[in-house]
């Protein structure tokens, strides 16, 4: 019988030619394994681009802008209130009709207010009878003084009682007024020409003076106002025009800056600034936003490229063109940045003529005196994975320029 420590022995020398079998076993299979392929890539000797990838440089506006922001509302907008308190007994409008100044609108019980006026009718009636008593004594009087049958305090007391009764047909000829104005409040009508924004009145509910009831806006004239930052307000002046484009419209419309507001936003370190908005056709409605440029400077008939095309290094500004089916690279001095008809884009005051082809955009990495080849507008339409990606058989395989 073996002593314990031969056993554990004999099995630490198992275990250790049980790994050292494992490892000659890997070691052989990953030499017997074939070896990958290595992957060589082509260089790229033609360069593929969409026709919407090239811009032919023309000479055209360039604007220099301030960006704004804000919500348009309606230049002439009245809130429709009660003038007296009563019942409402029509609401002949709803909310997005049109009506004009003068239209009725609402109609309210007028039996109370009639009743008044009856009354006021009537004292006024009487006012006038009591005045034709005293005139006629006054004058009485006056005879009788002029003939010595009366005293003169007799008369000046008749003459008082006629200025009495002349004051109190005054004064009822005031309440008649009054409660004539009352009646003719009952019926409210519009005040201005325009469009009903809303209606928070009912027939049959109670109103009270001063109640809003309903609110009319005319769309005519719109106004943007949008807050500007303090630090560009000098650049600001009444008169200078805004492009402004607002939500669901599909152009650009244009404004006009009409008023400055003196004093900063609470708040905020920015002055409100308002634009005056043509809008005859009533696209543009009452709180819609809209983003404005502000022109600051104009240029015409100047040479712009997108901005997105012009690249910066140590050399200066450049861009890409393509001459003579090749991709060169231009370098460019550049003047104003602003905004041309396709948006955002920079002066060339050098570097280009009229008629360049460029790239709009930066694709990647460029390598002037590439071959290029522009695709066939009905190639462009296809999608991505049947559009060509290869130059002619004689030469190498193209990588298309919009994969980098």
């Amino acid at each position: 019988m073996k002593p314990p420590f031969l056993k554990r022995r004999s099995t630490r020398i198992t275990l250790v030619l049980l790994l050292l079998l494992i490892i000659v076993v890997v070691v052989v299979a990953k030499r017997r394994a074939p070896a990958a392929p290595a992957v060589v890539t082509a260089p790229v000797s033609v360069l593929e681009f969409l026709p919407s990838d090239i811009i032919e440089v023309q000479p055209g506006e360039l604007r220099q802008v301030l960006p704004m922001s804000g919500a348009l509302r309606a230049l002439n907008q009245v809130s429709v209130k009660a003038k007296v308190n009563g019942e409402v007994r029509a609401v002949l409008v709803r909310a997005g009709e049109t009506v004009q100044a003068g239209q009725v609108l609402i109609k309210m019980d007028v039996s109370e207010y009639q009743a008044k006026l009856d009354q006021a009718k009537g004292a006024l009636v009487a006012a006038r009878g009591q005045l034709d008593i005293a005139t006629k004594t006054r004058n009485n009087n006056q005879v009788l003084m002029d003939k010595g049958f009366i005293s003169r305090n007799a008369f000046d007391n008749a003459a008082s009682q006629f200025d009495i009764a002349k004051a109190n047909v005054d004064s009822a000829k005031g309440a008649l007024d009054v409660a004539q104005k009352a009646l003719n409040d009952t019926v409210i009508k519009a005040p201005i020409d325009g469009m009903i924004s809303s209606r928070t009145i009912e027939p049959g509910e109670k109103i009270s003076t001063d109640n809003k009831l309903l609110e009319v806006v005319d769309l005519r004239q719109m106004e943007l106002e949008a807050p500007v930052p303090t630090a560009d307000i000098l650049k600001v002046q009444l008169g200078q025009d805004v492009e402004v484009n607002a939500e669901g419209l599909p152009q650009a419309v244009h404004g006009q800056v009409v008023r400055i507001n003196p004093a900063t936003q609470s708040g905020s370190r920015s002055i409100m600034v308002y634009v005056r908005i043509a809008n005859p056709q009533g696209l543009l409605r009452a709180g819609m936003f809209a983003e404005a440029s502000l022109t600051l400077q104009r240029k015409s008939d100047v040479l712009s490229v997108p901005q997105s095309a012009v690249q910066n290094d140590a050399d200066g500004a450049y861009v890409y063109a393509i001459d003579n089916g090749k991709l060169q690279r231009r370098k460019i001095q550049p003047g104003m940045r602003g905004m041309n008809a396709n948006g955002n884009a920079v002066e060339v005051v050098a570097g280009l003529q009229s008629g360049a082809r460029i790239v709009k955009a930066n694709l990647g990495m460029l390598n002037a005196g590439v071959t290029v080849r522009i695709l066939p507008v009905n190639a462009a339409a296809k999608s991505p994975a049947t559009a060509p990606t290869s130059a002619p058989a004689a030469a190498p395989p193209a990588q298309p320029a919009s994969k980098g």
